[in-house]
């Protein structure tokens, strides 16, 4: 059985860190490349950040560039997302998923930052 579960959401206030992690489990972890997505209220989801199988190269939204980043442990079948200097406009729920011939999605982990 597939299951990506996310975890580390939470309440931050303006410009502190949170860092997001998604175990995965039932497929080949290390084959697939790694995404993090959000959906902001009434907002569509979109893509944050990505990272390829090996980790060897990763890929942000415009909007996220310098303060997030993606990173992997394929011994443990994790992926992260390390958030910094968060705005109020990151508030979303955040979704971990896997791509490869199969598209698998997490459940989410809400992130709010608000003082």
């Amino acid at each position: 059985q597939v299951q990506l579960v996310e975890s580390g959401g939470g309440l931050v206030q303006p410009g502190g860190s949170l860092r997001l992690s998604c175990v995965a489990s039932g497929f080949t972890f290390s084959s697939y490349v790694m995404s993090w997505y959000r959906q902001a209220p009434g907002k569509e989801r979109e893509l944050v950040a990505v990272i390829t199988s090996t980790g060897s190269s990763t890929n942000y939204a415009d909007s996220v560039k310098g303060r997030f980043s993606i990173s992997r442990d394929n011994a443990e079948n994790t992926v992260y997302l390390q958030m910094n200097s968060l705005k109020p406009e990151d508030t979303a729920v955040y979704y971990c998923c896997a791509t490869r011939l199969s598209i698998y999605w997490g459940q989410g982990t809400q992130v709010t930052v608000s003082s």
